[in-house]
């Protein structure tokens, strides 16, 4: 079966090799010529567009499944925004009528609860930084049109679309600045009491098949491992696994309050319960210890 991802980025790119491995043939788009030469060198199809130029998106395929999990670069010309909102909007418009099952990659970021109160997908989505409210006007983004997906055949019972609002995602390669900043004895800035929200890459990449396989068509699911954990502990973790010396924290004068806040816990009864994932990481912890770039 065909398979479609937008956004072949850190966890794009392992929900590729999976669906690989399963037997698929996976497209993916890329704005990068480099990139689709080295993605097709490994067998993946490669469309190369930009989600800002609908007219590069024509060439897009059917595709049973369409994975949409563009991240935003920092670096690029185009505001978040534009990337999250106008971008959606235009790759939906034009997969519609070619793809049966889509899956909207969000964020936990939609919450605003500041309070450490615990979350789940019932809970008031009143995000009050600009990247939550960004991701929220995505996600209405989407299901205004997600129905268009759902016309290829009635027995597909679990067409349609659904949102997987992910936690932090971290895995190999995405702590190094960190490390290097504990090793090096630099203090911490921010709420050391504060909670955190995470889900291993490798895990998050299990749960978008889960929702695929699974999922409930115009559900919301939220997706973070079993234990959320304060800023103090994790960092501890972190440089403990590091062989860094114990980390400091200092409160900066002048520290915005959302810096101060004491954030939310999220609750992955949901996932574990209707999509049945099993973690492989099911805490902070146990997915530090698989990092190589932490191994001593």
């Amino acid at each position: 079966m065909r398979k479609l991802i937008i956004g072949c980025g850190y966890l794009g790119r392992r929900v590729a090799d999976l669906w690989r491995s399963e037997g698929h043939d996976v497209t993916v788009l890329t704005r990068s010529i480099e990139r689709a030469g080295q993605l097709a060198s490994e067998g993946f199809a490669c469309v190369v567009g930009d989600v800002l130029d609908p007219a590069s998106l024509r060439w897009l395929p059917a595709a049973e499944t369409v994975l949409l999990a563009v991240g935003f670069d920092r670096a690029g010309p185009h505001s978040k925004r534009a990337v999250y909102v106008n971008g959606l909007q235009n790759v939906l418009t034009e997969v519609a009528p070619r793809c049966c099952r889509s899956i909207y990659v969000s964020s936990t970021s939609v919450y605003g609860q500041t309070d450490g109160s615990f979350v789940d997908e019932a809970s008031p989505t009143e995000p009050i930084e600009e990247s939550g409210r960004i991701c929220l006007e995505a996600e209405q983004t989407f299901w205004q049109v997600a129905d268009r997906l759902a016309y290829v055949a009635e027995s597909l019972r679990d067409s349609g679309g659904i949102v997987l609002r992910l936690a932090g995602i971290y895995g190999p390669g995405r702590l190094l600045t960190r490390i290097d900043q504990l090793r090096s004895g630099t203090p911490l800035s921010g709420n050391s009491e504060a909670w955190l929200n995470l889900i291993h890459v490798d895990d998050a990449a299990r749960v978008v098949l889960a929702a695929e396989q699974r999922g409930i068509a115009g559900a919301t699911y939220l997706v973070c491992d079993d234990q959320p954990l304060q800023r103090r502990d994790y960092y501890a973790a972190l440089a403990n696994r590091a062989g860094a010396p114990p980390v400091r924290f200092v409160n900066l004068a002048g520290d915005a309050p959302e810096r101060r806040s004491l954030n939310k816990r999220c609750v992955n009864r949901r996932l574990r319960e209707t999509l049945q994932v099993e973690l492989q990481f099911p805490t902070v912890i146990d997915g530090l210890k698989s990092l190589p770039e932490l191994s001593r």
